[in-house]
């Protein structure tokens, strides 16, 4: 369970004031950067993270820091 960030930060940070970010929207951006950085560190033979982090974590926190953003449409 994720604790840091917390959900509702996330969501915050994923939307704007004018178009809110929803549970389902964060559950989509997380899991698509998820599988990219999965990919990544397959095609380049990494088996594990710094500090034996997760990649749902890193995911998180790219998205707090401003690094993954939700395309709109």
């Amino acid at each position: 369970m994720i604790n840091e960030p917390s959900v509702d930060a996330l969501i915050r940070k994923l939307g704007t004031p004018e178009n809110p970010a929803s549970r389902y929207e964060l559950c989509v951006v997380v899991a698509k950067r998820t599988r990219q950085i999965i990919e990544q560190m397959q095609s380049t033979g990494v088996t594990e993270l710094p500090g034996k982090q997760k990649e749902i974590v890193l995911a998180c926190q790219e998205i707090m820091n401003g690094k993954v953003t939700a395309a709109h449409d």
